[in-house]
C-alpha cells in the first residue's frame, strides 16, 4: 500500500464529485423545467391539511429533486394567503422524504448506464430544441453524469480498501457523533446533502463503510443542509426564514432523537433490504450496505414525518418565535410580494410568480379605482398619486424579473406566457397612470376654478364614472386571471359608454346658450372630464381585447 498516489487519487475523487454535483444540477434543472408547472399546481391544490401537505411535498420533491424549490413555492403560497404556516410545515416535512429518492437512485449499481444515459440525453437535447423532450434529455444526461461521477469516485477510492491508515480513520466514524460531524462539515462545504450521501454510498460500494457509520454520516448530512437553508433565508421575507427554521428543526431534532437508536434503525434497514448471502467479508458489505443506507434514509425521513406531523402547529409557533414579525422602517415605498430569484431557473414557476405579482399590482390599481369617487368628490387625489408611484416600482421589478426569465430557454407555451405578462404589466401601469395623471390634474383644475356641476350633469357624470370604474375592475380581473367572461363584459359596455357620452355632450352644448359668465370654463372642464373617463374606458377595453380570442372578439365588436 506504499504505492498510493494521494495527489492523483484526490484529483480523481474531486473530479468525480464535480461530475456528480453537475449531473445532479443538470438532472434537477431538467426535471424542474419538464414538470415544474404541474408540480406547482399539485402543491397549490393538495395542501389543504397537514397530512395531504406532507404527501404532496414528498411527491413534488421526489419529482423535481429539489426540496429548496418546494420550500420556495410553499413560502409563496403562505405569502399569498393560500396556505397557513402550519399547513406549510407538513409540506416541508414531506419534502425531506422526497429528497431521499436521490439516495435510492445512487444506491443502484449504475456504472453501465452512465454512458447510454449521457448519449441519449445529449441526442434528445440536441435534436429537440423546444418542448418537453429537450428537458427530459437534460434530465437523462444529468443522470448519466451523476452515475459517471459516482463511478469515478469509486475508482479513486478503490485503492484505499487495503490502506491501514484509512481503515483506522473509518473506524473512528463508528462513533456516531464523529460520523455526524463529518457528514455535517462535508455537506456545509459542498452545499449538498445528496453529494454527502452519494459519497457515503460510493464508500459503501467499495466495502469501506459500515451501515451504522453510513447512518451517522446521513444524519450529519441532513444537519448540514440547515446551513444551506439558513444562508438561503438571508434577506428573504419572514415566511421564508420561518420555513428555513422549520427545515433545520426537523433535521436537527430528527438526528438527535435517533442518535441513540442507530443500531435499531440499522436493523430495520437490513430487514427490508436484499441480502447477498452468497458473498462474504468486504465483498458482501459492498453489495448490501449501499441499499441499506438508502433505505435507512427513507425510513428515517418517513418516521420523523410521522412523529413530528402531529406537532406541526408547535413547529410553526416555534419558528414564529425564533423569527418574529417585525416592523421595518423601509426606504422603499413598496416591494414585490411574490418575485423570488430562486425560481428563475424554472421558467414555468417563475412565470407563475410574475403573474401573482401582477395580481399584486392589480390589487393596488383596484384600490385606486375604489377611491376615485370619494377622492374626486373631496377634490383630494393625492393618495392616488402615491399609489401610482408604488405601481411604477412594482412594474419595474416585474419587468426586470421577466427580463431574467427571458434569458432562459423557454418552450413555445412559456414564451407566449412571457410575452403576455410583459404586455399585461404595461397595461396595468397604463390604467393606474390614467387614474393618476388624467384624473388628478382634472380634480385640481375643478378645485382651482371652484366649479360645481349642475344636478343633471352630476348625475350623468356619476353614472358614467360608475360604469367606467366597473369596467376597469373587470378588465383587471380579465387580464390577471385570463377571465374571458369578464373581458366580454368590458367590451359589451362600449354602447352604454357612448350613449352616456353623447347625452352629456348634448347637455353641455345646450348649456352654452345660457347666460352664465362661467359657461365656457364649465364646458371645457366638464368635456375634459368626459374625455378622461372615456380614455380610462379605452385602456380597460384594450386590456379586455388582449384577453379575448379573435373569434369571440369579432362577435363582440360586430354584434
Amino acid at each position: 500500500m506504499n504505492e498510493l498516489e494521494p495527489v492523483a487519487m484526490t484529483v480523481q475523487l474531486l473530479g468525480g464529485l464535480a461530475l456528480f454535483l453537475y449531473g445532479m444540477e443538470k438532472m434537477t434543472d431538467g426535471l424542474k423545467a419538464a414538470a415544474g408547472n404541474q408540480m406547482n399546481m399539485l402543491l397549490a391544490r393538495l395542501t389543504g391539511n397537514r397530512i395531504l401537505g406532507a404527501i404532496t411535498g414528498a411527491i413534488v420533491t421526489a419529482v423535481i429533486q429539489s426540496s429548496s424549490v418546494t420550500t420556495v413555492l410553499v413560502v409563496g403560497f403562505v405569502s399569498a394567503g393560500l396556505l397557513t404556516l402550519v399547513q406549510s410545515v407538513g409540506v416541508i416535512f414531506g419534502a425531506n422524504v422526497g429528497t431521499t429518492v436521490t439516495a435510492q437512485i445512487v444506491a443502484f449499481n449504475t456504472t453501465a448506464l452512465a454512458f447510454p444515459f449521457i448519449s441519449i440525453g445529449f441526442v434528445m437535447s440536441f435534436v429537440w430544441k423546444q418542448g418537453v423532450a429537450r428537458h427530459y434529455g437534460a434530465m437523462l444526461m444529468g443522470l448519466g453524469l451523476l452515475f459517471y461521477g459516482m463511478a469515478t469516485m469509486g475508482a479513486a477510492m478503490a485503492p484505499l480498501r487495503t490502506n491501514q491508515s484509512f481503515a483506522e480513520l473509518l473506524q473512528s466514524l463508528q462513533n456516531p457523533v464523529l460520523g455526524m460531524l463529518a457528514g455535517a462539515l462535508f455537506t456545509a462545504l459542498v452545499q449538498s446533502s445528496s453529494a454527502t450521501i452519494g459519497l457515503a454510498v460510493v464508500m459503501a460500494t467499495q466495502g469501506l463503510l459500515s451501515l451504522p457509520a453510513g447512518i451517522a454520516i446521513l444524519f450529519g448530512a441532513k444537519i448540514g443542509t440547515g446551513i444551506t437553508a439558513i444562508l438561503a433565508g438571508i434577506g428573504k421575507p419572514q415566511d421564508a426564514k420561518r420555513a428555513a427554521v422549520v427545515h433545520v428543526l426537523f433535521n436537527v431534532l430528527g438526528a438527535v432523537i435517533w442518535l441513540p437508536f442507530i443500531p435499531q434503525l440499522a436493523m430495520i434497514a437490513q430487514a427490508v433490504s436484499p441480502l447477498a448471502a452468497h458473498l462474504e467479508g468486504m465483498a458482501r458489505l459492498a453489495e448490501e450496505v449501499p441499499r441499506q443506507i438508502a433505505n435507512a434514509a427513507t425510513i428515517w425521513a418517513i418516521a420523523n414525518t410521522v412523529i413530528f406531523l402531529p406537532f406541526a402547529a408547535l413547529f410553526a409557533k416555534l419558528a414564529t418565535r425564533i423569527v418574529p414579525d417585525r416592523v421595518l422602517v423601509q426606504k422603499e415605498i413598496i416591494r414585490p410580494k411574490y418575485l423570488d430569484d430562486a425560481l428563475i431557473a424554472v421558467p414555468s414557476m417563475a412565470l407563475e410568480r410574475a403573474r401573482m405579482e401582477l395580481g399584486h399590482m392589480s390589487q393596488l390599481t383596484n384600490s385606486m379605482l375604489a377611491k376615485v369617487k370619494s377622492a374626486f368628490a373631496a377634490r383630494d387625489l393625492g393618495e392616488l398619486a402615491q399609489q401610482f408611484d408604488q405601481i411604477v416600482v412594482l412594474r419595474e421589478a416585474v419587468l426586470n424579473y421577466l427580463q431574467h426569465i427571458g434569458r432562459s430557454a423557454l418552450s413555445d407555451v412559456e414564451a407566449e406566457e412571457h410575452a403576455r405578462l410583459l404586455a399585461a404589466t404595461g397595461e396595468i401601469e397604463s390604467m393606474s397612470a390614467a387614474i393618476s395623471r388624467e384624473l388628478v390634474p382634472l380634480a385640481q383644475a375643478l378645485e382651482a376654478a371652484q366649479i360645481a356641476p349642475s344636478k343633471e350633469t352630476t348625475e350623468l357624470l356619476e353614472r358614467l364614472l360608475q360604469i367606467v370604474l366597473e369596467t376597469a375592475q373587470a378588465a383587471l380581473r380579465a387580464l390577471v386571471e385570463r377571465d374571458e367572461q369578464a373581458a366580454q363584459s368590458v367590451v359589451a359596455k362600449r354602447a352604454a359608454i357612448l350613449d352616456l357620452s353623447e347625452e352629456l355632450q348634448r347637455q353641455q352644448a345646450a348649456r352654452l346658450a345660457q347666460d352664465d359668465p362661467n359657461r365656457l370654463t364649465k364646458y371645457r372642464i366638464q368635456i375634459e372630464m368626459l374625455d378622461k373617463l372615456r380614455r380610462l374606458y379605452g385602456v380597460s377595453e384594450h386590456m379586455a381585447i388582449s384577453v379575448l380570442p379573435r373569434s369571440v372578439l369579432v362577435g363582440e365588436l360586430y354584434s
